[in-house]
Parts: C-alpha cells; structure tokens; sequence
C-alpha cells in the first residue's frame, strides 16, 4: 500500500511503501526516513538537513530511540554519538 500528503505548493510531505516511511521538507528533499512496524518507528532512521546533508542517524525500537545514535555537524563532522536503552540517553561521547 502506498499513501502520501501534500504541502500547500502540492509538494509531497509524507509518504509510505510497504513499511518505509519518508518525510520530505517543502523543497522535496528527504527529510527523514526509516522502517516502521505496527505503525511505529522501528529499525535505523535517517534524518537530513533541508541542504540533503546527513544530520542523525538513530535507532528505534516500538516508536521511541532505542540503540546506537550518531549525529553531524552542519559541515558533515561527527559531533557526538550516544547510545539509548528503552528512550533513556545511557552513554554519550561529544567530538569537538
């Protein structure tokens, strides 16, 4: 089954193929995307910048952040990685 919505200017917002779910930013570059399961996040997500650039990626189990997560600077540096157990941050390392 595959759904969509729409911004105003008719760009898609949302849309879903199978249980891959993409969000898109009004400009229609990636905004987010990952697997879903029983209608929640579940499995590795990727979050982008409204330039494309990569800004997170983060694992979920059953809709909250579960597992390893890493997240990128504007220019496309490491600027920490953490790791979560059941939506609860329980190690993080900052790069400078």
């Amino acid at each position: 089954m595959e759904t969509d919505n729409r911004y105003a200017n008719g760009q898609v917002q949302q849309s879903q193929t199978g249980n891959t779910l993409t969000h898109y930013f009004k400009t229609g570059i990636i905004k987010a995307q990952g697997p879903l399961k029983d209608n929640l996040m579940d499995g590795q997500w990727n979050f982008y910048r409204e330039n494309g650039m990569i800004w997170q990626v983060g694992n979920f189990k059953k809709g909250v952040k579960h597992g390893s997560w890493v997240r990128y600077s504007k220019v496309g540096a490491l600027e920490y990685e953490a790791h979560f157990e059941e939506g609860k941050e329980v190690s993080k390392r900052l790069y400078h």
